[in-house]
């Protein structure tokens, strides 16, 4: 099943730089996610300089407790980056 994170970063004015400090150890996770096949597309919510304030994710999991464990040791949850999350059913559209 698939899902869809709709993260947005805290507002205050630590907040990027707090997110650039893990942001390779984020990324080196996603690449075990992807690799694991749990991990379908995601990237960076920009503000209207190129400034990262958010992430959007999209998940394979089997279901929502599935994915809910993963993100127990997602560094931006662990670490405060992302102050509003929603997680919501997704379907990818197959495009051929």
């Amino acid at each position: 099943m698939q899902f869809i994170l709709i993260a947005f970063d805290s507002t205050d004015e630590g907040a990027l730089d707090r997110r650039m400090k893990v942001r390779e150890e984020h990324l080196r996770n996603i690449a075990v996610l992807k690799k694991n096949g749990q991990y379908v597309c995601g990237g960076a919510i920009l503000d209207n300089s190129g400034k990262m304030i958010g992430s959007v994710i999209t998940y394979e999991f089997p279901d929502r407790a599935a994915l809910g464990e993963s993100l127990k040791s997602e560094v931006y949850m662990t670490s405060g980056i992302w102050e509003k999350v929603e997680i919501r059913p997704f379907r990818m559209a197959k495009i051929e």
